[in-house]
């Protein structure tokens, strides 16, 4: 039973709900824009060398950034210097998986293995900070070290964030490498 103090509310807040399902739908924004993350890159060299089977091996594995990139060099010569080194980054920081022979089921069907691997540092950033404040100031333009990335998240606002401490160092070592963006490469829609 509603208190009679609140039942007041119940009308309009019921109108309210109805008429947010009445509103279009809003545009998806596309987040391609932004610099490949390693889940992304890791889907592109594996498609790339064309060597079925690996994949189980690699989910297992744990490896220093440097490892990683001894690994990978002849599959990934294609990507670049940038590109490698967040391919790297993510697997060293996602890697080994929990349940590698689970995720390594879905080779071959890539939207599902893209949906089972670890989140990536572009899917957090994108995913994560817009929710409290432009992506653009707080994130594309930001220039940090790893250690600055990894500090931003001692702030009150951001300790309260539900990303594990893996997703952290993740987003922290993909925006150190990546970031910051020149504005011209952000769409105007996001910028500011």
């Amino acid at each position: 039973m509603t208190c009679p103090r609140h039942r007041r509310w119940l009308v309009p807040a019921a109108a309210g709900a109805l008429l947010l399902g009445a509103v279009p739908a809003l545009p998806q924004l596309d987040d391609s824009f932004m610099p490949k993350g390693g889940k992304t890159l890791l889907l592109q060299v594996l498609a790339e060398a064309g060597n079925g089977g690996e994949l189980l091996a690699l989910l297992s594995a744990r490896r220093s950034e440097g490892e990683w990139r001894q690994v990978l060099a002849p599959r990934a010569a294609a990507l670049s210097e940038r590109e490698q080194s967040t391919l790297a980054a993510y697997l060293a920081v996602n890697m080994p998986v929990s349940n590698p022979g689970e995720v390594a089921q879905r080779e071959g069907r890539t939207a599902e293995l893209y949906a089972a691997l670890p989140r990536d540092g572009r899917e957090l950033a994108w995913h994560e900070c817009q929710f409290c404040h432009s992506l653009f100031t707080s994130h594309l333009t930001q220039d940090r070290s790893l250690q600055a990335w990894m500090n931003m998240f001692e702030s009150p606002f951001h300790r309260e964030m539900k990303m594990t401490p893996q997703e952290r160092e993740e987003f922290s070592r993909y925006s150190a490498i990546n970031m910051p963006m020149k504005i011209e490469d952000v769409p105007p829609d996001l910028r500011f």
